[in-house]
């Protein structure tokens, strides 16, 4: 069985490189050929231009097909994944497109995984270990009152007066700033327009504790199934957000400023502009040091007294091995590789396994992926 992994950019070649380093076949594909030779010519010579439909023509039954390709590309190589029968993986978020190949997958016997690399990944990993060690305590109720925290950034290992560096396309940054969140607080629903107006602050229990700025991302809300909360739950606060160091949205308020005016294709060429420039200047030197915190916490109340509060705590930066973002998204990435060719995921569309096994596995070896990896028990 080969393992065709499409796409070689800054956050997947660690993961790939592990893959090679153990002998699987891996046949390599990027848009970009002298790129990935760049990246792992010293370890393959099986290298080829990305194209959609010399890979679906390549793919066999059983073959793994990871895309770390721009998102527009993950729907399109699942579907060819299906066609021949192959098992696909990405680390991005599940797409309604992709949820709708769920009952396609499943009838053809293939494994369509996502959300494997860093966040979404190994916070869901965290989570669901989290949660399967609380419904196993005596303090398990679902009458407690649960506040449920996840907070993960990129951040640079040494602050500069941006408060922060791009590891990949600002553009992407900019882009995000102006979604929408959807999150639980104080009970009831809680909708951002704009990170900025969000933003507060959050007490990490770090080896050396530590204080962050915090903002919901995305659509929290959904998560909360896929976590294990039943709907009998009592809960005051679930989020999923970013992490960003102190300073954060006051260096960033000319840039929230300009963004709320931009609109139609001048604005987006505004924001290319900006992009630029800010790739020019804020972007990592080589052999600079980045650093990804990581804080997932789950804390149960009864009658106004804490009965279970626990938070895992990942530190992670840069080091001879190269970036710490590089290693925590694409490693993970190829743990699901490996799950997928050996047969330990079911069919169908998926995100990071809840399997305890799997789970202790995986983060076992993030363990040694991070300087600081532990569970806080704020209880004890």
């Amino acid at each position: 069985m080969t393992i065709h992994w499409c796409g070689t950019g800054l956050s997947a070649v660690p993961g790939l490189r592990r893959l090679i380093e153990a002998g699987h076949e891996v046949t390599v594909w990027n848009r970009t050929v002298e790129k990935a030779q760049q990246a792992v010519g010293d370890l393959t010579g099986d290298i080829r231009p990305f194209d959609l439909d010399a890979l679906q023509a390549a793919l066999n039954p059983g073959d793994v097909a990871v895309s770390m390709l721009p998102g527009d590309w993950h729907v399109p190589v699942a579907k060819a994944c299906i066609a021949k029968g192959a098992h696909f993986v990405s680390s991005s978020y599940i797409a309604p497109e992709m949820r709708a190949l769920d009952a396609e997958a499943t009838r053809a016997g293939v494994a369509l995984v996502n959300e494997v690399g860093l966040d979404p990944g190994i916070d869901h990993l965290m989570a669901h270990a989290l949660m399967a060690e609380y419904r196993a305590s005596a303090a398990f109720d679902p009458a407690n009152t649960h506040r449920f925290i996840s907070y993960c950034g990129g951040i640079p290992k040494q602050p500069n007066p941006f408060r922060y560096k791009f590891s990949w396309s600002p553009l992407g940054v900019l882009k995000a700033l102006r979604s929408p969140s959807r999150s639980l607080k104080d009970g009831a629903e809680w909708n951002v327009d704009r990170p900025w107006n969000a933003v507060s602050r959050y007490d990490a229990p770090l080896a050396l504790p530590e204080s962050f700025e915090v903002y919901p991302n995305r659509d929290s809300l959904p998560f909360m199934a896929e976590y294990g909360f039943g709907e009998d739950w009592r809960v005051d606060q679930f989020v999923r957000g970013t992490l960003r160091l102190n300073g954060w949205s006051a260096a960033w308020a000319d840039v929230f400023a300009e963004i709320e005016t931009l609109s139609g294709p001048e604005g987006d060429a505004r924001l290319q502009e900006m992009s630029d420039t800010f790739w020019a200047e804020n972007a990592y030197d080589a052999g600079e040091a980045d650093r990804v915190v990581m804080c997932v916490g789950l804390t149960a109340e009864k009658d106004g007294e804490t009965v279970w509060n626990k938070t895992y705590v990942m530190d992670a930066w840069g080091d001879e091995r190269g970036s710490a973002m590089a290693r925590l998204v694409s490693i993970p990435v190829s743990l699901a590789v490996d799950a997928a060719l050996n047969g330990r995921l079911a069919p169908g569309v998926q995100a990071a396994p809840s399997d305890p096994t799997l789970v202790a596995e995986w983060l076992g070896t993030v363990g040694t992926l991070a300087q600081h990896l532990a569970i806080v028990d704020h209880t004890a």
